[in-house]
C-alpha cells in the first residue's frame, strides 16, 4: 500500500467518524493531497499563493451574502417514500389493427414458405398421418393451423387479408383452432390400421387443457388488495392513513438517515447509501416483513413538496415535508399493515389511473410522471 493511498484513507476515516458533517470523496482527495504535501516548503507557498490568488478584495464582492446549499432546514420535515411496484407479467393485449396485421403476417409466411411434406415428419400409413389428414382437409391441406382455411397455392392466394369483421384474428379463434387441432382423431386399430377415433380418442390425448385466461379470480372480483389481478399492467402499493388520504408509503427521516447531504467544504449536493437504508425501513414499518423486495437504484425518482403554512387565528405554523421516494420492486409476499408505525389502516394494488381516483390532485401531479403507463 503506498503512502498516499495509506493518507487518504486514515483522512476519510478521521472525517467521517468525526461529529461534523460528512465530506464527500473529491474534498477527501483534496484534503489528503494538501496534508501530504504541506511538510514540503514550496507546496506550502504554493497553497498560500493560491488561497491568496482566490481570495477578492473587491468590495463588491465582499459586499455579497454568503452562498448556501439549501432553504432553512427547521420549516421542513424530510420524509423517505417508496414507489413499490410489481412489474406486469404478461404482454399487452393487441389492438384490432395489430391482430390485423400480425394475421396478415401469417398468411404472407404461408405464400412464401415450401410446401409442408408430411411424409417427413409422419410415416405412412400410421395413425399419425391419418390423424393429420384428418385435419388437414378440414383446412384446405395446409400446415397452419389457425388461417381459416387459406390456401395460398390456388387462384385465390393473393386474396390474404382479413374482411370487416371476420374474427379470425381474435384470440379466442386461435385458442379454439389450437385446441381442436390438438385433440387425437385417429388411432390404430385392432387390425393394425389406423381408424378414425370416437369421441375424441380412447384415452391418451382425447382431453386437452385450455390455456389459462389473462383475468384470474382477482380480477372477477376486483379484489385490489391481491397482487394476482391486471396481470398486463404495473401495480403500485398505496397505503391510507388515519384522517382518510391514501398516498403512497412514507416516513419522516430519524437518526444519521440522510437523503441528501451538504459537503461544508464545496458545498454540494450528494447522496448518500443511507437513503437506501431509509426506504427500507420505512417500508418495513409500513408493510411489514412479509415481502421480498428491491429498492431499485441509488437516488429518488421523484419528491412531492408540501409548502409550510400558516394559520390566520392563531398563527399556528404546519411544518413543510419534503418526500423523496426511492423505486422499488416487490418479487414475492404481500402487505400487511399489522403493527405499522404510522398509523395505516388500509392497503391497495393499483394501476396508475386507479391511483389516480384514490389521490388528490396535487399530490397525483407530483407523481404521475414516476408511474408507467402500462
Amino acid at each position: 500500500m503506498t503512502a498516499s493511498s495509506r493518507g487518504s484513507r486514515a483522512v476519510a476515516s478521521l472525517i467521517r467518524s468525526s461529529r461534523q458533517p460528512r465530506v464527500c470523496t473529491d474534498c477527501i482527495n483534496h484534503i489528503t493531497k494538501t496534508s501530504l504535501l504541506s511538510h514540503r516548503s514550496y507546496s506550502a507557498a504554493a497553497a498560500a499563493l493560491k488561497s491568496d490568488a482566490i481570495t477578492s478584495h473587491d468590495p463588491q464582492i465582499q459586499k455579497l451574502p454568503p452562498v448556501t446549499a439549501t432553504a432553512s432546514a427547521t420549516e421542513y420535515k424530510i420524509k423517505s417514500g417508496v414507489l413499490l411496484s410489481r412489474p406486469p407479467l404478461l404482454t399487452k393485449p393487441l389492438t384490432s389493427f395489430e391482430k390485423a396485421f400480425f394475421f396478415y403476417q401469417k398468411r404472407l409466411n404461408e405464400r412464401l414458405v415450401m410446401p409442408f411434406t408430411r411424409y417427413f415428419y409422419f410415416k405412412k400409413d400410421t395413425p399419425g398421418d391419418h390423424d393429420w389428414k384428418l385435419k388437414a382437409k378440414e383446412r384446405n391441406w395446409q400446415a397452419a393451423r389457425e388461417l381459416g382455411g387459406y390456401n395460398p397455392y390456388g387462384e385465390l392466394g393473393w386474396n390474404d387479408e382479413l374482411l370487416v369483421g371476420d374474427d379470425k384474428s381474435e384470440t379466442s379463434y386461435l385458442i379454439d383452432s389450437l385446441v381442436k387441432d390438438a385433440q387425437v382423431r385417429a388411432v390404430e386399430g385392432k387390425d393394425g390400421k389406423p381408424i378414425e377415433a370416437k369421441d375424441g380418442g380412447d384415452g391418451e390425448g382425447g382431453v386437452v387443457e385450455r390455456p389459462l385466461s389473462p383475468w384470474t379470480e382477482a380480477d372477477q372480483k376486483n379484489d385490489v388488495r391481491r397482487l394476482d389481478r391486471e396481470l398486463a399492467r404495473t401495480l403500485y402499493l398505496v397505503v391510507k392513513r388515519e384522517n382518510g388520504g391514501w398516498g403512497l408509503p412514507a416516513g419522516e427521516l430519524v437518526g444519521r438517515e440522510n437523503l441528501h447531504q451538504v459537503c461544508p467544504y464545496c458545498a454540494r449536493v450528494w447522496i448518500f447509501a443511507d437513503e437506501l437504508k431509509a426506504a427500507e425501513r420505512v417500508l418495513v414499518q409500513t408493510a411489514g416483513v412479509n415481502m421480498n423486495t428491491w429498492i431499485v437504484g441509488h437516488v429518488p425518482v421523484g419528491h412531492h413538496i408540501v409548502e409550510p403554512y400558516v394559520y390566520p387565528d392563531t398563527s399556528a405554523v404546519r411544518t413543510g415535508e419534503k418526500t423523496f421516494f426511492m423505486k422499488g420492486r416487490i418479487m414475492a409476499g404481500q402487505a400487511n399493515l399489522t403493527d405499522n408505525l404510522f398509523g395505516l389502516t388500509d392497503f391497495k394494488w393499483l394501476t396508475k389511473q386507479e391511483l389516480q381516483q384514490h389521490v388528490g390532485p396535487r399530490y397525483f401531479s407530483h407523481i404521475k410522471n414516476m408511474l408507467a403507463d402500462r
